[in-house]
């Protein structure tokens, strides 16, 4: 159960606590050397990441620790669901891609989506790191945060695995499909 204020309830906080740890000691491959009990204390540290990671959760993330920032003392978190969450999917890229379409609008955006989910979306170099990982997005692809330069011009970048290849693209950024979404991090 979620509260009203972006805080899950102490019940809610120890399942999700409970799913992430499995996860966590299930494929250590993704983070050598972290410790759990570390990733706990800041994630109850933190209640609002943790109800952000419940919201990657819920949506079909399946979130996991996937690198840690000596310099900032903080894990990051990705989506490591084989293929892009199913409920982020057939969204545009931003909300300003989402006003520019005058017919069959998307429901959301991958930008909006992320903002009310206090998350971001992954960076090309993210991607390519999350890919080094295991074979991800092979049916599907993600929206990647997108350089000002591209999105100034119309256009945004995604990415996805095909030919046991990782390839980074573009379209439009007010292009929506079934098969493309979004994944994010989170760092605590």
């Amino acid at each position: 159960m979620k509260t009203g204020k972006k805080q899950l309830s102490a019940e809610a906080s120890e399942e999700l606590l409970r799913t992430l740890k499995s996860r966590f000691e299930k494929n250590m491959n993704r983070h050598k050397g972290a410790d759990w009990e570390k990733v706990q204390a800041k994630l109850e540290a933190n209640p609002e990441k943790l109800w952000s990671l419940d919201e990657m959760e819920i949506t079909g993330g399946e979130p996991d620790v996937i690198d840690f920032d000596k310099d900032t003392n903080e894990f990051l978190f990705c989506d490591c669901s084989a293929e892009t969450p199913k409920d982020r999917r057939s969204f545009c890229y931003d909300h300003e891609a989402l006003e520019a379409r005058k017919a069959n609008k998307p429901e959301n955006s991958a930008v909006n989506s992320a903002t009310e989910m206090g998350v971001e979306l992954l960076t090309e170099a993210q991607y390519q790191q999350l890919q080094q990982l295991g074979n991800f997005d092979t049916k599907t692809s993600s929206w990647l945060k997108t350089p000002a330069e591209i999105r100034k011009l119309g256009g945004a970048i995604f990415g996805d695995r095909r030919f046991g290849r990782v390839f980074i693209y573009h379209n439009g950024a007010d292009s929506y499909y079934a098969a493309r979404g979004f994944r994010a991090t989170l760092k605590v």
